[in-house]
């Protein structure tokens, strides 16, 4: 068979033990195939969605309830983003429990992190163009956030939501920023993730001396395996944007007001439950950028695993590392659950 362009984005083959789904996860690869999900129906939706604090609400409301197949565009569109969120905290779990960070990995861990969070604050701006009653805690807990740094809180609080307070230049400015500005910044870090893992040799896998099973897969087995995922994604997005509707709320009345039931959305439940704990800055920002930094510094400041251990889940000489990320995982899991059951 004569490879074709998507062939030729493969390496000609890989290690077949470090192909299997079960190592992978295919993560990497479905969150390419989301963002490209999140591409074509941002772009769909952006016909329809009117970016004042007057009208956008009533424009989603047009979108879902009387467009032809605008309420499943809508839904696919939020279900995409959503599980793009899962999808790259599993990438990023493979990657530490693997040890797949060391080098000549170590930057490339660092761009994945950087992308990680370009795709949390898409995912946050995307849930604030709706506008309406439930994203109030966003709006003004979330952004009172940036206020709370010393120094320049202020100054970059004014630069984020345009002005001394949440207005309409705050939602012209969070559309610049879901459309143009994070938007941008995500597509040039995936690529520049996407061009290292082929520079750095693709999957981490042991030098071929230690490596238990030569067998290799061709690159046109690998895309047979991508598309099926991809078809599988596919359907599954279909079937909750069906079944289980993107929420939607009735417009904000009062911007500085939030309801007292007023909640973050899931991915920052875990930070507006230790909200309740004392100093907004403390909690809401020195704790998750520790989080950032801890994460970050795993390939630099732990022992490089060794190379034998390579191409397999929990090696041993990656305790540690794989330690400080359960902690981690298990602290955000449990204040999320917590976050969610008390209703904040």
């Amino acid at each position: 068979m004569r490879p074709n362009f998507f062939h030729h984005l493969h390496p000609p083959t890989i290690p077949a033990q470090q192909s299997r789904w079960r190592y992978t996860l295919g993560a990497g690869g479905t969150a390419i195939f989301l963002v490209l999900v999140l591409g074509i129906t941002g772009a769909l939706e952006m016909f329809y969605y009117v970016p004042t604090p007057d009208e956008a609400a009533l424009s989603v409301q047009t979108l879902t309830y009387h467009v032809a197949l605008g309420g499943l565009v809508r839904g696919v569109h939020y279900w995409a983003a959503q599980l793009l969120l899962v999808v790259a905290t599993v990438h990023l779990v493979r990657v530490v429990m693997t040890g797949a960070y060391a080098p000549p990995r170590r930057f490339n861990h660092l761009l994945g992190l950087i992308l990680f969070v370009a795709l949390i604050l898409l995912d946050f701006t995307g849930y604030v163009l709706r506008w309406d009653q439930g994203v109030q805690w966003a709006l003004v807990v979330g952004t009172n956030l940036i206020k709370s740094i010393p120094g320049v809180g202020e100054t970059l609080y004014r630069v984020t939501v345009g002005g001394a307070r949440p207005g309409p230049a705050t939602l012209t400015r969070f559309y610049a920023w879901h459309i143009f500005g994070l938007g941008l910044v995500a597509i040039f870090f995936m690529g520049w993730h996407i061009f290292k893992v082929r520079r750095n040799g693709g999957i981490a896998v042991p030098p071929p001396t230690l490596r238990p099973d030569p067998a290799r897969i061709t690159r046109y087995e690998l895309v047979r395996r991508e598309v099926l995922a991809m078809l599988i994604t596919g359907v599954v997005l279909l079937v909750l944007a069906a079944f289980v509707p993107a929420p939607i709320a009735v417009p904000i009345a009062d911007v500085t007001a939030p309801s007292a039931d007023a909640r973050a959305p899931w991915f920052f439940l875990w930070v507006q439950h230790m909200l309740g704990w004392g100093d907004p800055f403390v909690w809401g920002v020195a704790v998750p950028l520790i989080v950032l930094i801890v994460l970050a510094a795993i390939p630099y400041v732990l022992a490089r695993p060794a190379e034998a251990e390579l191409g397999r889940w929990f090696p041993r000489s990656g305790r540690i590392a794989q330690g400080m990320l359960g902690a981690i995982a298990l602290g955000v899991v449990v204040l999320t659950v917590l976050g969610w059951l008390s209703g904040e």
